[in-house]
């Protein structure tokens, strides 16, 4: 027999003494990295190219409104102009888009590298990982919305010829596009990430969740489309082809669901089809409508993560 020839070093190992900031610590660490993977920080140039694109696209509409009002004051023009529910109508198409697009690079790397059971080696459950990364895209997705209204509500308050007569006949606006921009958010983060729980394929998560915008949108317009042969007035007044019938096909709009929720919190009518349809509803079926395509996505996102970590 040979002698083992192994030795033992003494290295300078030593435990750790500093603060054991437990769960909460790797929660906020998963966070942040949501953050960071969402707009792209600490990756290539390309990575932050979609997130800027993303900025500009939502800020874009705000500087205009408040171009166009600017206008409207230097000469006197009492008509009505765009304004923070317009402003949502636009931004919610635009984010709902886009976050079909950058929602999967929070969930299929993490699957597809087979590391998910790392993070659920520290103290965290998979209802923490999905939470981490739902607030973390919430979080953007949240100030991308509020900085584009507070764009406009500051800029249209300084381009009114009486700023502060302004703001004490609009100052209401504020609460308002603060409750509407958490519907427009919750609803635009949830579906994308529950998508993304069922493929490890960005491109297909991607493409499904856009699909499923662009064909309810455009299913909906049809049902709800109006009947100009019979009906040769404006559209206001039209019938719609399939009669009583529109006000729930109508509903089949998924992209509209943050719509009926913003219109009515800025008691606001939106006079293009199918949200005018789906205006003759009392104002509970389209907000449970809402809920539904919101809460349902969610269940089933941590339903999804919690067979996973089995």
């Amino acid at each position: 027999m040979t002698q083992s020839s192994a030795e033992v070093f003494d290295l300078g190992y030593q435990h750790y003494e500093g603060p054991r900031e437990g769960r909460m610590r790797a929660r906020k660490a998963l966070w942040t990295n949501g953050v960071r993977t969402a707009l792209g920080l600490g990756r290539s140039t390309r990575a932050k190219i979609l997130p800027l694109l993303l900025f500009a696209a939502v800020m874009t509409p705000a500087v205009v409104f408040v171009l166009i009002a600017s206008v409207a004051s230097d000469l006197g023009v009492s008509e009505e102009v765009p304004g923070p529910a317009d402003y949502y109508r636009i931004v919610s198409i635009l984010l709902l888009l886009f976050s079909a697009i950058i929602a999967p690079e929070l969930l299929c790397p993490d699957r597809r590298d087979r590391v998910l059971h790392l993070y659920l080696v520290r103290p965290l459950t998979s209802d923490d990982y999905v939470a981490g990364r739902w607030l973390a895209f919430f979080t953007i997705t949240l100030a991308l919305v509020y900085s584009g209204q507070i764009v406009l509500f500051v800029g249209s308050a300084i381009a009114a010829s009486q700023p502060m007569d302004y703001l004490r006949d609009n100052w209401l606006d504020a609460p308002r596009f603060l409750a509407a921009g958490l519907a427009v958010a919750a609803f635009t983060t949830t579906i994308p990430l529950a998508v993304s729980a069922f493929t490890t394929r960005r491109a297909f998560a991607a493409g499904f969740v856009i699909g499923l915008f662009i064909i309810s949108q455009v299913t909906g317009g049809i049902l709800t489309e109006c009947d100009h042969e019979q009906d040769s007035s404006a559209d206001e007044s039209c019938e719609p082809l399939t009669g009583d019938l529109a006000k729930w096909f109508g509903l089949i709009n998924v992209t509209g669901a943050p719509i009926y929720v913003s219109d009515l919190i800025f008691d606001e009518e939106n006079g293009e089809q199918p949200y005018k349809s789906v205006a003759e509803h009392p104002k509970a079926i389209p907000i449970a409508w809402y809920l539904i395509l919101t809460v349902a996505p969610g269940a089933v996102l941590l339903w999804r993560y919690r067979r996973i970590s089995v």
